[in-house]
């Protein structure tokens, strides 16, 4: 197991809520983390058929069995859980000993806040970050190849080549997790969608176009939409709306979670085509949030990441405030780098007025410098 940043949160989260819950996409390291973990607690994942049944028709029975700790695997296959859950923590009051996991953000937080607010501690575990890769030595050689692989884990501690993993993937999720959560009767069209929010990554959302080419309606489009979001296959980032006296953009760009599974699904199967593909500035840029959403979720924070983009383009990739500070970070794919690379936080600084803002640049080298006051990174050390 490759160790994950998480860690250090989710012990602290044991130490002072009853249950902690790891939720994230498939094949993230949810379950593996968990047991790593937690190793005295019991293991019982409810995809198996007879527990879930026994789970369903006899929740009060099936929790008895387990005094000393449980970990619950894909918890939201069986809700009626949740309500004898709180009565169970309520009347013992014992630190982190049930450990939930979930793959799908719907029933999840459903189940959590109607019957568990206040007694969850929550870890968004997403793909393996640069630094966990880099930690366990084994991270890509070159930018392009770090993209095609993307990170989860399997692709890396199983050294299963993402040609013929995230296919499988896919076929995966298609198969068991799109049931689940909606009525698809044209199961290609999905597919087809899928690979649609692909092509937009890096970009505004637009399901009215997206909703077009792939022959829905923009109701549709936006319900699936919503479904690859509970399954942490893509996230939107909201726009910066704090007021500096401009125009602004309203709607929420789109990423996906994971670049690799981002770049196989528009059809890039090897570094020398990723090196000249009209959209790998987009996909570098998804690289650089994703990473940023790692280095937050694994620390404990809520995303609250955004970016800025005025009526006439103007724009900052990422924007935050954190400890009342706020922070600006422009994203250029490039390995050399370039003066005018400055241009967007330049103009940012005039927009704020003035206010101290800490700015960062990230790109495709491998050098880190200073320049004109802003924090140049490359891509390797982006979520450090």
């Amino acid at each position: 197991m490759i160790p994950r940043d998480a860690k250090v949160t989710a012990l602290e989260l044991a130490r002072g809520f009853p249950i902690v819950s790891f939720t994230g996409p498939r094949q993230s390291g949810k379950t593996t983390l968990a047991r790593a973990l937690f190793g005295d607690h019991a293991y019982v994942s409810l995809e198996d058929p007879e527990q879930r049944e026994f789970a369903t028709a006899d929740p009060k029975g099936f929790l008895a069995r387990f005094k000393a700790g449980l970990i619950l695997d894909e918890v939201q296959r069986a809700p009626e859980l949740f309500s004898w859950l709180q009565g169970v923590v309520d009347s013992e009051r014992s630190m982190g000993r049930f450990v939930l996991t979930g793959s799908q953000e719907f029933g999840l937080r459903a189940g959590i806040t109607q019957s568990l607010a206040g007694r969850v501690g929550l870890v968004h575990l997403l793909p393996l970050s640069l630094s966990e890769l880099a930690g366990a030595g084994v991270v890509a050689g070159s930018l392009d190849m770090a993209m095609l692989q993307g990170g989860y884990p399997p692709i890396h501690d199983r050294e299963v080549p993402p040609r013929l993993w995230f296919p499988n993937y896919v076929n995966t999720y298609l198969e068991r997790d799109v049931p689940q959560l909606l009525e698809v009767r044209n199961r290609e069209q999905f597919r087809r969608f899928v690979r649609l929010c692909a092509a937009h990554t890096g970009q505004l959302v637009n399901l009215s176009a997206i909703g077009a080419d792939c022959g829905i309606s923009h109701v549709t489009a936006r319900e699936w939409l919503s479904v690859l979001e509970a399954s942490y296959l893509v996230v939107r980032v909201p726009p910066y709306f704090r007021n500096f006296g401009k125009r602004l953009v309203k709607r929420p760009k789109l990423y996906f979670v994971d670049v690799g599974l981002a770049a196989w699904l528009l059809g890039i199967r090897d570094p020398e085509t990723l090196n000249t593909h009209p959209l790998r500035g987009a996909l570098f840029e998804t690289l650089v949030v994703s990473e940023m959403l790692k280095e937050r979720f694994n620390g404990g924070e809520p995303a609250e990441l955004y970016f800025w983009r005025d009526h006439v383009g103007h724009e900052v990739d990422l924007v935050w405030e954190r400890q009342g500070e706020l922070h600006a970070m422009e994203i250029k794919s490039g390995a050399t780098f370039a003066p005018d690379w400055l241009d967007g936080i330049d103009r940012w600084r005039r927009v704020t007025g003035g206010e101290e803002v800490k700015s960062t640049l990230v790109y495709g080298g491998d050098e880190v410098f200073v320049r004109d006051g802003v924090e140049v990174r490359s891509w390797r050390g982006v979520g450090q």
